[in-house]
């Protein structure tokens, strides 16, 4: 196929089309390029037509994994893969992939067709996102997440002991090393203790060190986690399962700031800033004595609460891309690289209820990557227990559309906010006129009251 084959009207439409498209003969070489095309790529239709197409776009993919190569091998046709193209002037351009055989009146095969999308003004979306809605590595925009970055930087910057309490699998160390890095004492260690995986005695020694002789096989001093957090911070995570007699002891070290070795007579000084974590309500702990009235006032100077995933919602997004973008850097150089989840996946994850919290969605994206081979996560991706109904789905046992998501949220933050509909529209990052048009658009049932102490 020449260039002189293709009729003007076909030309004419090509170059009506907003994506970027070009088709390659059998021999590889270009035949048709649009306006779009050239726009992206800054070479001109004249440049491109008749050369081959590997030097007109110089494409990661084009030497390893090209994806109009394999359509053409296997006729089979390929939707939203994604590339880098180098345009004219040496810019890096991330582009979106689709591909198809090119067949002639009788059906015959003559080349093949792609069409691509510049990505540039979606990466730097994603990229501004992620600087608004994240800090160190944690991410989330619903106002609980906002609230708890707004404090981060003042309780980083004090000495006083935390207590961040919350389900498991929120993140509780991800809090306590942002606390930890963004604190004068960044350049010390942090040092993670797990208070529910070890017995007393182990755990005993863990913390405290042990000198030698205090036990068979003990043949040397042993420094205890506290002192090798020295100048630095101390995570001890779960610390509502301790005994009451290391309870006692840990006490006495947060009271004095020494530590005492396990058959050791000299007590240690430290200058430790200790964050400490549990899932458990200490509060109703303390009441029926399981935990010590004293240790629990002297671990909670400053306390933290996260909220469980079912109750920030609006975060499920920011989170599937943020690990998306975390499991495509993990994979280095390999050639598959996934763009997001379709429609119905995001769907589907929104109405989970996810008892494992963010470590569970993690889990489920990374699994899902892994099953993907490229482009969009799809349901079939998923595990399995996600593909059937929930009791969260719509008509006829169907999974919940995103209207109907968006929809159920609006009406959760309208709640939330006794009617208010200026933090609520806050709350959603939407101006309060959309929110009106779409409180009339989804026909809301709206609060009686305006959030102002006024009924409508």
């Amino acid at each position: 196929m020449q260039v002189s084959d293709i009729p003007n009207r076909e030309v004419t439409i090509l170059d009506s089309i907003n994506e970027g498209v070009f088709t390659v003969g059998l021999d590889w070489r270009v035949t048709a390029f649009n306006q779009a095309a050239q726009r992206i790529t800054g070479v001109s239709r004249k440049q491109a037509i008749g050369r081959p197409c590997c030097d007109v776009f110089r494409a990661d993919i084009c030497e390893r994994n090209c994806a109009l190569r394999r359509t053409m091998e296997t006729g089979t046709p390929i939707v939203n893969a994604t590339a880098h193209i180098v345009d004219e002037n040496g810019r890096r351009v991330p582009i979106r992939i689709a591909t198809a055989l090119l067949k002639d009146r009788n059906g015959q095969f003559m080349g093949g067709v792609e069409t691509f999308q510049d990505l540039t003004q979606v990466e730097q979306l994603q990229k501004e996102l992620q600087a608004r809605y994240s800090f160190e590595d944690i991410v989330g925009r619903s106002p609980a997440m906002i609230r708890l970055f707004e404090i981060m930087p003042q309780i980083a910057a004090s000495s006083s002991t935390v207590l961040i309490e919350g389900p498991s699998g929120t993140g509780k160390e991800l809090f306590a090393r942002a606390i930890h890095n963004l604190s004068p004492r960044k350049t010390k260690p942090f040092v993670a203790v797990n208070c529910a995986a070890l017995p007393d005695t182990l755990l005993e020694s863990e913390l405290f060190g042990h000198a030698a002789g205090a036990f068979t096989d003990a043949k040397r001093d042993k420094p205890g986690r506290f002192q090798l957090a020295e100048g630095g911070t101390i995570f001890l995570d779960e610390i509502g399962d301790i005994s009451p007699a290391m309870q006692v002891r840990l006490l006495r070290v947060l009271q004095e700031r020494v530590v005492e070795p396990l058959g050791g007579i000299k007590p240690i000084p430290v200058d430790v800033r200790v964050i400490a974590a549990t899932n458990k309500n200490l509060t109703k702990l303390t009441r029926t004595g399981a935990f010590r009235e004293d240790l629990y006032y002297r671990i909670r100077v400053v306390h933290l609460t996260l909220p469980g995933l079912e109750k920030r919602r609006e975060d499920i997004p920011l989170l599937i891309d943020h690990l998306i973008a975390k499991f495509n850097r993990l994979q280095g150089f390999s050639d598959k690289e996934i763009v997001g989840v379709s429609d119905e996946v995001l769907a589907r994850l929104m109405e989970h209820d996810y008892p494992g919290n963010v470590r569970e969605l993690e889990n489920i994206v990374e699994q899902a990557f892994v099953l993907c081979r490229g482009g969009m996560i799809e349901l079939s991706h998923l595990p399995p227990e996600l593909r059937p109904t929930s009791g969260r789905a719509g008509p006829e046992g169907q999974p919940m559309s995103l209207e109907a998501i968006e929809k159920l949220f609006i009406t959760e933050t309208l709640q939330r906010r006794n009617g208010n509909r200026k933090l609520a529209a806050d709350d959603l990052g939407i101006s309060v006129s959309t929110l009106y048009r779409k409180i009339n658009e989804y026909d809301i049932d709206t609060p009686d009251a305006d959030g102002r102490g006024r009924r409508r």
